[in-house]
């Protein structure tokens, strides 16, 4: 495991594009967070850096949206795309490193979002999107070698919506030497694209890569269930950070955000096995603070 012992839940950090947002960024765009490795990457390193002040024991890194491809197509050439995307691993880094006296044994996770993120249409909150596991594999895979090549202490795999995709993951992760949180977006007891999450973690059960299994970018009330699904199917440590609460404007390609995270929720995931907490949209670093005030009063887990 990343952080050994009989510890308190290990805390995430929130919302990285939330951040940006209270720092007045306008985050429209294809590249959405990724846009900023490009041109103004201190502005990731001053969000990195709030979370990190707040408690956070993990950040996360602005390539969840980063691709090759989508940062050709936005006009970068080929060699400064995958700049960029390693990029986003060392930008964290130097946060860590500089932050290491004050607050130390932070860790960097790579984020790796889903085929849907790069297509900027919504379809990270659908899954299924028509193309062939080839596509994924060709896809996923040189972003994975990129980010490993950089030496995060892990890989984030985030937002995942859809099983398929999952099976298409799941062993790429394995041919790196790289340890992994593996989280699906969920809508009740099934994945975004309707898979029974059963059948949905039982996908990563087993896996050489996978540390810990569960759910973000999802509603509060659905955690529960689906960490104890992962906790059941995989045997592993759960991972949970929800959004804030609301829903995705498609029409405004931003969040219509809900009531703050419900802390009272926490000590039930916790009992269920979550192991590494945090939040996804909405959430800022205030609220890892006060995330961060609650687990401590839950204690050490067992």
């Amino acid at each position: 495991m990343l952080f050994g012992g009989n510890d308190v839940p290990v805390l995430l950090d929130g919302g990285l594009s939330t951040a940006l947002e209270q720092q007045g960024v306008d985050l429209g765009g294809a590249l959405w967070t990724a846009r900023l490795l490009g041109e103004a990457p201190e502005l990731l390193a001053r969000a990195h850096r709030a979370y990190v002040e707040a408690g956070a024991r993990i950040v996360t890194t602005a390539s969840y949206q980063a691709s090759v491809e989508g940062l050709v197509a936005a006009g970068y050439d080929a060699e400064e795309a995958r700049r960029l995307i390693t990029r986003s691993v060392t930008v964290a880094q130097e946060v860590r490193d500089d932050l290491a006296d004050s607050h130390p044994g932070v860790r960097v996770a790579a984020s790796v979002g889903p085929y849907g993120a790069c297509l900027a249409d919504g379809s990270e909150y659908t899954g299924r999107y028509g193309v062939s596991r080839a596509t994924l594999r060709d896809f996923h895979g040189p972003r994975l070698d990129l980010l490993a090549a950089a030496g995060p202490d892990l890989f984030a795999v985030e937002t995942i919506p859809d099983s398929d995709e999952a099976e298409v993951l799941v062993p790429l992760l394995d041919e790196l030497d790289v340890p992994a949180w593996f989280s699906y977006s969920v809508r009740g007891a099934t994945t975004s694209a309707g898979q029974p999450l059963r059948d949905a973690y039982a996908v990563v059960a087993g896996s050489r890569s996978v540390v810990a299994a569960g759910v973000n970018c999802s509603e509060q009330d659905d955690v529960l269930g689906a960490v104890r699904a992962a906790a059941t199917a995989t045997g592993l440590p759960a991972v949970a950070y929800p959004n804030r609460g609301g829903s995705w404007n498609a029409e405004t390609k931003s969040w219509d955000y809900g009531g703050p995270l419900d802390l009272d929720l926490v000590e039930g995931w916790v009992e269920a096995g979550v192991r590494f907490v945090g939040g996804c949209c909405g959430t800022v670093p205030a609220d890892i603070a006060l995330l961060a005030a609650r687990v401590r009063r839950i204690g050490p887990t067992s």
